[in-house]
């Protein structure tokens, strides 16, 4: 079986040197190869997820916990919603052999980037969201780098479960705030194991 993601989204990682796939708002990505998963977090939550035994991992990217006004009427739309993005993935990783009781989760984001907004604490609503929903399902987070006021990019290796982050600048932070405001007023108008996280530069 091979990856399910959109191939618009994969690309060669040459610092890495590998294939990769880009995650982007809305998204998620399962696999059973050894594709990198990357994404940019700034408020929004990624919940990177894996059974190590069947070697099925998963990454997604919600900005939102549910669909608050229930406006969200395309199937397209339901993986924005971290309530429907986790069920959506979770239930995609079952189809490559995961088992619920062996997944193990790692989670980030949840940056305090769109305070402009008129959704308060966003980031701490996504973060506690995910938090009881993973405890609920009985899913242990191994680890997680969350809330905070930095955006993040998170590089997720699915064949050792390691990830890899990168908190942005200021500059970087603006311009994720400024998308992520963007995706919220689309949405919206539509009918620690820390040894586990490696900081790095590149």
């Amino acid at each position: 079986m091979s990856d399910q993601s959109d191939t618009r989204s994969v690309y060669y990682d040459r610092f890495f040197q590998r294939d990769a796939a880009k995650i982007k708002p809305g998204e998620f990505t399962i696999t059973n190869k050894n594709t990198l998963l990357v994404t940019v977090l700034g408020s929004c939550i990624s919940v990177c997820l894996r059974d190590p035994l069947a070697n099925v991992s998963g990454m997604n990217h919600f900005l939102l916990p549910y669909d608050f006004d229930h406006k969200s009427t395309k199937p397209n739309d339901a993986a924005r919603y971290g309530v429907h993005a986790m069920e959506l993935m979770i239930n995609d990783m079952f189809k490559l052999g995961a088992v619920r009781e062996r997944l193990v989760a790692k989670v980030f984001g949840g940056a305090n980037v769109l305070s402009a907004l008129s959704l308060p604490n966003i980031g701490q609503q996504n973060n506690a969201f995910v938090q009881a929903y993973l405890a609920a399902e009985n899913i242990p987070i191994l680890s997680s780098d969350v809330e905070g006021v930095y955006s993040r990019k998170i590089y997720f290796f699915p064949d050792t479960g390691e990830v890899k982050l990168k908190r942005l600048t200021a500059i970087k932070n603006t311009t994720i705030s400024e998308r992520e405001a963007l995706y919220s007023k689309e949405l919206t108008q539509q009918p620690f194991n820390s040894g586990d996280i490696t900081m790095f530069d590149q």
